[in-house]
């Protein structure tokens, strides 16, 4: 008898055409570097976001293009777009709607406000009141809100992009560790390095009114969005890769300078984004690289030091380094 007829054959893997998907990314990043300079980690990281189906939090100093950046991106996808100014005084009902009573019909009417939409900027987050940013977090993790009885969900894609200063803390709502938690990705901008800023004022010296949006044109429709989230579906992930991912997730409990750890969520987070960054880089397949490049991105908001470690000017990705240094790398 051949021994070999009792081996177990593995399965063919068979190598994905990424070559769609790459050329759309292509396109997307061509558009938004029309009006953007040195802001490539920054528009990946929104894509990275957009086709993992998940929110993501902009962080950093005003006038550093947080919002232009989301609206560059927005432009660039054939979909609705719609703009929200937190302030104390905004209440739920701006945000996700109300009823209004019809004269004709003598009953009263759902409006949907702004959160319908499927790319939905909120400006400064923060600055409205604890009952709205719940009412808000409320749609990004059921995409559907319960008016009077009625059901009304949200159209694919649905993505918030939300910013966030964080120096004018005064009058500020502090979002909850269960809110934050809600974001997909938390993106720490800071200022643009020296050549970058020199070409920001060549590109723009001789611009006296607001950036043109209007150059910059459609090249992704809702189908191809959601065609390239079905290709994500398709990478290819290793167990030891999943290993790691779970490693590195648990070893936020464990650290001594994390006071409160990550959640499974932010796991799954990791494994979906992990994905997304082995197309940018033209891979079918997972490697440990693809998943430290998001690491920081999806776990910076996710975890609370100790305030000793806060006492020792240690920062959230200063602590996160560390556990990807400690964890022992698949081969």
């Amino acid at each position: 008898m051949d021994y070999n007829e009792h081996q177990e054959i593995p399965p063919i893997r068979h190598t994905l055409d990424l070559q769609p998907t790459l050329a759309k990314i292509k396109d997307i990043q061509n558009e938004c570097h029309k009006i953007l300079v040195g802001q490539k980690d920054l528009i990946d990281l929104i894509l990275i976001a957009l086709l993992s189906d998940g929110h993501i939090l902009l962080e950093g100093v005003p006038g550093i293009a947080k919002t232009l950046s989301a609206r560059v991106m927005a432009r660039s996808i054939d979909a609705d777009f719609s703009r929200i100014q937190f302030t104390p005084d905004l209440m739920p009902s701006d945000i996700i709607g109300t009823s209004i009573f019809d004269l004709k019909s003598s009953e009263f009417i759902f409006k949907p406000g702004p959160i319908f939409s499927n790319i939905v900027l909120i400006d400064e987050i923060n600055r409205a009141p604890a009952k709205t940013q719940s009412a808000l977090f409320e749609v990004m993790e059921e995409k559907q809100i319960t008016f009077d009885g009625q059901t009304f969900p949200m159209e694919t894609p649905f993505m918030v992009i939300a910013t966030q200063n964080p120096i004018e803390q005064e009058g500020t709502y502090r979002l909850p560790e269960g809110q934050l938690d809600r974001f997909l990705m938390k993106i720490n901008l800071g200022y643009p390095e020296p050549d970058d800023e020199i070409q920001i004022l060549r590109r723009f010296k001789d611009q006296i009114h607001k950036v043109d949006l209007g150059k910059i044109k459609q090249v992704l429709s809702k189908d191809d969005l959601l065609d390239m989230q079905k290709v994500l579906s398709q990478i290819h992930i290793e167990d030891q890769m999943l290993t790691y991912i779970a490693q590195i997730v648990q070893e936020t409990r464990n650290h001594g300078q994390i006071y409160l750890g990550a959640s499974p969520r932010a796991a799954l987070a990791l494994l979906k984004t992990s994905k997304v960054m082995a197309i940018l880089s033209g891979r079918d397949f997972v490697i440990p690289e693809d998943i430290q490049a998001v690491c920081n991105h999806v776990l910076n908001h996710r975890i609370i030091l100790t305030p000793v470690a806060e006492m020792e000017n240690m920062t959230a990705s200063d602590v996160i380094d560390d556990i990807i240094r400690i964890i022992e790398v698949p081969r």
